[in-house]
């Protein structure tokens, strides 16, 4: 029996014992760059001839690894594989399941610097935030064999004296895997492992930017005892590969984490019903936000800079959650701009993700790095420019942090997703105009409000339009087990993932009546 769940600890990187391990790590992954990784389908390992170059964002000539590159045809082989594994892992007990998850967590805890290490070449990661993903997956993993334990368990029903009846969760069957580039260990995890810790199989399509350690964590998947074709291992093209995987008639669900215009897209494709297939497909999907993080006029302002200053510009603003409109009221504006300006200059270092010092390191490519420039132009013409705005020095895709003030509500760069270090401050005559400002977006991924107005704080809490609302704290950093993370509208399906009923989204009920 298993202990209660608790969140894996971060360590401490201003130890110098941690700090050593976390550079003899970085040796030990840098001696393994610029490998070859195949496709994996049904256990049996395939090169394409075509492959995937990941590299190294903060240094763009350092390549990491290729990985073959799935064609069309090995979709159905996917598929198939997918399916003759289903029959035997969905009579799996929820206990053995769950062993497997258990397992792998083991695994992950073991090789946590490794892990991080990897993130840290293929994505430019800064240390702690690396090295914080690998604590969320094993999170992920730990939370979920839980709730397989849980839901195995009949529902509880009403009986009546002449038959007895009994609900049950099933799995639905095959699903397809689309997790982000961002988060790809832990999301990746999550995303993959929570399905199958539910009892279904699992085609991974790990993002183009990120294939290495998608095969890494595909190879502790097996190492922990996920039988051959419960999940397999399929990079490739997005227009090709997922588009077919999504399509398929003897898919079940899409469970997809990414842009929203992707997401709306794999929404419609998913709602068609194809020639052959016997059910509507279920898609759950996380597709971003706009984040907005309130300051009322009664506000801890020293507490509100922090939080805006982390959230804006953790992991160069490459978060969903990540803050990119702080909205103010107009009493203490130009106070919060002062001190979020300071602080920025004050502790927020550009750099690479290897050196263990910088807090933005690059961008993830060059075609996001000419995104956020773009949008740092057009930010020019609707706001008012006071920190960055330029490319920051360095060999790799380095943008320097930025933040615009007097940004109108209605401005690309206050309602747009940009998904880089750029921050719009936007003034408000006060907090129903603020309210109004936060909910006028699209989105409604997460939010926070900095206020001691208990009236306001409750009013932010039922009627800020948010999955995940946080009340004098930043908006970023949601715990698995605790917080649950989730979208409302425009950001997704509000599937919880962390959260008390996530693996049900890939089930359905079944009920059981006998006469007696």
């Amino acid at each position: 029996m298993r202990g209660p769940f608790q969140n894996e600890p971060a360590l401490d990187f201003s130890l110098p014992e941690n700090r050593a391990a976390m550079r003899a790590a970085l040796e030990q992954v840098k001696s393994q760059l610029g490998q070859r990784y195949p496709i994996v389908i049904g256990g049996e390992r395939r090169e394409t001839g075509e492959w995937i170059r990941s590299v190294n964002p903060g240094n763009p000539d350092q390549v990491v690894g290729e990985v073959a590159k799935a064609r069309p045809s090995d979709v159905e082989d996917a598929v198939a594989a997918a399916e003759a594994a289903y029959q035997e892992w969905r009579r799996m007990p929820a206990s053995g399941r769950a062993s497997v998850l258990f397992r792998m967590a083991a695994i992950i805890r073991r090789r946590k610097l490794e892990l991080a290490a990897w993130m840290v070449y293929e994505l430019d990661k800064p240390w702690d935030e690396a090295e914080g993903e690998v604590c969320e997956a094993i999170d992920f993993l730990e939370w979920y064999g839980r709730q397989a334990l849980e839901v195995a368990q009949p529902v509880q029903l009403s009986h009546i004296p002449e038959e007895a009846v009994q609900l049950y969760w099933v799995p639905l069957g095959v699903g397809v895997i689309i997790p982000p580039w961002n988060f790809p260990c832990a999301i990746l995890t999550g995303m993959t492992m929570g399905p199958v810790a539910a009892g279904n199989t699992a085609i991974l399509k790990p993002a183009s930017n990120t294939p290495v350690i998608g095969y890494k964590m595909f190879e502790i998947m097996e190492e922990a005892g996920v039988p051959a074709g419960v999940v397999n291992f399929l990079p490739g093209s997005g227009a090709e590969v997922g588009d077919a995987l999504v399509d398929h008639p003897r898919v079940r669900f899409v469970n997809f984490t990414g842009s929203k215009d992707v997401g709306v897209r794999i929404y419609e494709r998913a709602a068609r019903v194809q020639p052959g297939q016997r059910w509507l497909k279920r898609v759950a999907a996380e597709m971003g936000g706009k984040d907005a993080i309130i300051v009322d006029a009664d506000a801890d302002l020293a507490d509100a800079a922090q939080g805006i200053v982390a959230a804006a510009f953790g992991f160069s603003g490459q978060k969903c959650s990540a803050c990119s409109r702080a909205i103010v009221h107009q009493d203490v504006y130009d106070e919060i701009v002062e001190r979020v300006v300071a602080l920025t200059r004050e502790t927020v270092k550009v750099g690479s993700g290897e050196s263990g010092e910088a807090t933005v390191c690059a961008v993830v490519d060059e075609k996001q790095y000419r995104t956020i420039l773009n949008y740092i132009e057009i930010g020019k013409q609707e706001g008012r420019l006071v920190l960055g705005g330029e490319p920051a020095e360095g060999p790799g895709y380095y943008i320097q942090p930025t933040i615009f003030v007097d940004v109108p509500a209605d401005a690309r760069i206050a309602c747009e997703e940009i998904f880089g270090p750029v921050l719009a401050i936007v003034k408000a005559k006060d907090f129903d105009e603020a309210l109004a400002i936060a909910n006028a977006s699209e989105y409604g991924l997460t939010g926070s409000v900095y206020s001691r107005n208990r009236a306001h704080l409750e009013r932010a809490r039922f009627e800020f339009e948010v999955g995940n609302l946080y009340l004098n704290r930043k908006c970023t950093a949601a715990l698995q087990g605790v917080h649950g993370f989730g979208g409302m509208k425009l950001s997704g399906t509000n599937t919880r993932a962390g959260g008390p009923d996530y693996l049900q989204h890939f089930m359905e009920l079944k009920s059981v009546g006998e006469r007696l």
